[in-house]
């Protein structure tokens, strides 16, 4: 059976849209224990089965906004590049991703970094893609961050650790809970919807992220895991976010 995805909620005049444009998820296979030691309480890493062995998966997630804008304010839009620094996790019981921290090329990081005290800095981000290459390529390079990937001549039957499309694609591309470290300390949330994705597979030539790096769960030159992109994807963000309450 293939993944359906998740009903969109419906929207209100507060919630932001986006278009995002040159998608990629960049994703890494992590020492489970060593991704718990950054969680608070209540949280734990999602565990995939590898072939030999246990592990977690992270991913940098990178692509550059088109038009994003709150609801009520249609005629006031941005346009920047965009990396969110995630991890796959349950936080008491619930699957989404943890946000380690998020990069974005517009002023505008003051709102979400001051106003919601969220873990977001500003930083020059270039990405550019070709999907009409043979093979198509895609390239990022940001700040101390980068990757240059091409498409594999083919689809992958299955990603390492999956059992089937629906499997990656439900965990890998449509967490829509999301959780972070407020600069209070205490744990905020927020959530997204998109439709199912439709990505293509692409292998990373080069890919350097040293915000995974400084947290001790890759090291320089560990390979990725996969590198899932899309041309385009719409994006619902419901904001504000709010106070993480477990029992919400």
């Amino acid at each position: 059976m293939s993944f359906a995805g998740t009903p969109q909620p419906r929207p209100r005049w507060y919630h932001a849209q986006t278009d995002l444009d040159d998608f990629a998820i960049v994703s890494y296979r992590v020492d489970a224990d060593a991704l718990a030691r950054h969680l608070p309480e209540g949280f734990a890493p999602m565990k995939v089965t590898f072939g030999d062995g246990p592990d977690a998966l992270i991913s940098a997630v990178a692509f550059k906004d088109r038009d994003f804008h709150f609801r009520c304010l249609p005629q006031v839009s941005i346009d920047c590049g965009q990396i969110n620094y995630r991890a796959y996790v349950t936080a008491y019981g619930k699957p989404g991703v943890w946000f380690f921290g998020t990069r974005l090329d517009h002023p505008v990081v003051a709102i979400p970094q001051h106003l919601w005290g969220m873990p977001w800095r500003r930083d020059r981000i270039r990405i550019e893609a070709d999907w009409d290459r043979t093979p198509a390529h895609w390239l990022l390079d940001a700040g101390d961050a980068s990757c240059d990937a091409a498409e594999l001549p083919r689809p992958l039957g299955l990603l390492d650790g999956f059992t089937d499309e629906s499997d990656w694609l439900e965990l890998l591309t449509h967490p829509t809970l999301g959780w972070y470290r407020r600069r209070d300390g205490r744990v905020g949330t927020y959530s997204i919807w998109h439709p199912v994705m439709r990505p293509r597979h692409l292998a990373a030539a080069s890919a350097s992220f040293p915000v995974f790096e400084r947290l001790g769960l890759i090291t320089p030159g560990t390979p990725p895991h996969s590198v899932l992109a899309q041309p385009h994807l719409r994006f619902d963000i419901h904001t504000p976010p709010r106070r993480f309450r477990p029992d919400a």
